[in-house]
């Protein structure tokens, strides 16, 4: 049950992440002015930017979880 809850969690994510506009006030006022493909360009670095953070709170967490889980051993 928990698997199927953290794969379903993954992909919601994983397909979430890509529609997803992440900017700032001041990084989007920069990009209107510019053109389409570096618009795309700094959306798609902010959300690279983004991913890394959450990764690692996810590696945590779960060593976290198998600390305590070998613990109750």
């Amino acid at each position: 049950m928990l698997k199927k809850r953290i794969y379903t969690f993954f992909l919601l994510i994983f397909f979430t992440v890509k529609s997803t506009y992440s900017q700032c006030a001041m990084c989007k006022a920069v990009v209107e002015n510019g053109d389409v493909s570096m618009a795309e360009g700094v959306n798609n670095g902010i959300t690279y930017l983004m991913v890394f953070p959450y990764l690692l709170i996810g590696v945590l967490f779960y060593t976290i979880y198998r600390y305590k889980k070998q613990a109750k051993i």
